[in-house]
């Protein structure tokens, strides 16, 4: 069941989707050689707990023992942080939750680490550019196949793979909620977008085949090929105003 926000706890949400911002800006600049995935999740935790009100919305659920997902290079998302050492070249996925007042705020990014190929660059721009094009098909009147469809199309004619096995989510009192949000479908397709839907868009791109495996820890994902993955993510309020991110 879709569940739609108020004002008010669109207001919230948005709140904490400051402090969420925040905290990927500063680990983004952290993300450098030689820093390790689990010196990034524990930095995560810290900077969350340090805004009053606000707690890490992953750690715990579903039994994530952590912050931080923290997925390299193949591996697309829900990565473990560890003692992995971060390498010049690697593509660190950054995805991160807050939940704060009751509200839970998602939002993921890719950073490309020193020297990287001019592909992986592509890559990552390319996985950039379907988000914002599918943010702004997320407008009363439309569905959620077209915000897919949107994504989907932009990425094939790049090259790349869209995700299939994975999709963005409604969001709220729980990290995951109705409705499901895919990378790819038909225009005018599934349920339709209204006033007070809060929704997750994260398109997860892939430089080689789209098809996932688990990763190496167990419980993350990485692409089947090893091929290079992207991913980036923003929580979006659906407002008569047009499409507002909440995690900017």
């Amino acid at each position: 069941m879709i569940t739609l926000k108020t004002p008010e706890e669109i207001q919230i949400i948005k709140e904490g989707g400051k402090i969420l911002s925040a905290t990927l800006k500063a680990l983004e600049k952290m993300t450098k050689p030689g820093v390790t995935t689990i010196e990034l999740d524990r930095a995560a935790e810290a900077l969350i707990l340090s805004h009053a009100g606000a707690k890490p919305a992953f750690k715990g659920y579903e039994g994530f023992p952590y912050t931080l997902c923290v997925s390299v290079n193949e591996n697309i998302v829900h990565g473990y942080p560890s003692n992995y050492v971060v390498k010049n070249g690697d593509l660190v996925k950054l995805d991160l939750g807050v939940l704060y007042k009751g509200f839970n705020t998602d939002s993921a990014i890719t950073v490309a680490v020193g020297d990287v190929s001019y592909e992986a660059k592509r890559l990552i721009n390319v996985t950039k550019k379907s988000l914002r094009l599918g943010i702004k098909k997320a407008k009363i009147g439309n569905t959620i196949g077209d915000i897919g469809n949107t994504v989907q199309r932009f990425i094939e004619d790049q090259g790349f793979g869209v995700v299939r096995d994975l999709c963005g989510h409604g969001i709220g009192k729980t990290v995951h909620e109705d409705p499901k949000i895919p990378n790819y479908g038909k225009r005018q397709s599934g349920a339709p977008l209204v006033e007070g839907m809060v929704i997750c868009i994260e398109p997860m791109v892939t430089m080689g085949d789209y098809t996932l495996r688990q990763s190496d820890d167990g419980y993350g994902y990485a692409t089947r090929d090893n091929s290079l993955s992207a991913h980036f993510e923003h929580t979006i309020a659906i407002t008569k105003s047009g499409p507002k991110i909440l995690t900017d």
